[in-house]
């Protein structure tokens, strides 16, 4: 299994689009499959359509289903810190591309992305695995 981890910087933003990341390190590896994974207590990756409104609209529904409210016993850090360790409960840490000649099999509008609320830590690593099929 090859394996690289990636350094990120989030800043402000609850979307950071990863799928650059993933196409450069799949390049020349063959069939298999790419392992995601965002070894963070705070953040997760998803597919979504990028550039059509659909990361607000995700944080809109983060914001709907995971408040930002003082309501979390986990309290730590900024206000409402609490439901950025919950987001992962509902926004995977990892997820996994089939790879086929060394190009990611993502659907025409799918793009990877690492979602982190958590504005305390924007320090963030990605760690990119492939197994060969």
């Amino acid at each position: 299994m090859d394996t690289d981890v990636v350094q990120l910087r989030t800043g402000t933003s609850l979307v950071t689009d990863i799928t650059d990341l993933i196409l450069q390190f799949c390049r020349d590896r063959g069939d298999g499959l790419c392992h995601v994974f965002v070894p963070h207590a705070t953040a997760g990756v998803a597919l979504i359509e990028t550039g059509s409104g659909s990361e607000s609209d995700l944080e809109v529904a983060i914001d709907r289903l995971l408040p930002r409210d003082d309501i979390y016993r986990h309290r730590h850090g900024s206000r409402g810190h609490g439901r950025d360790h919950v987001l992962p409960a509902f926004i995977s840490p990892s997820l996994a591309v089939p790879v086929l000649a060394g190009r990611p099999t993502l659907g025409t509008w799918q793009s990877v992305v690492l979602v982190d609320t958590n504005a305390d830590n924007p320090d963030r690593k990605v760690r990119l695995s492939f197994l060969p099929g």
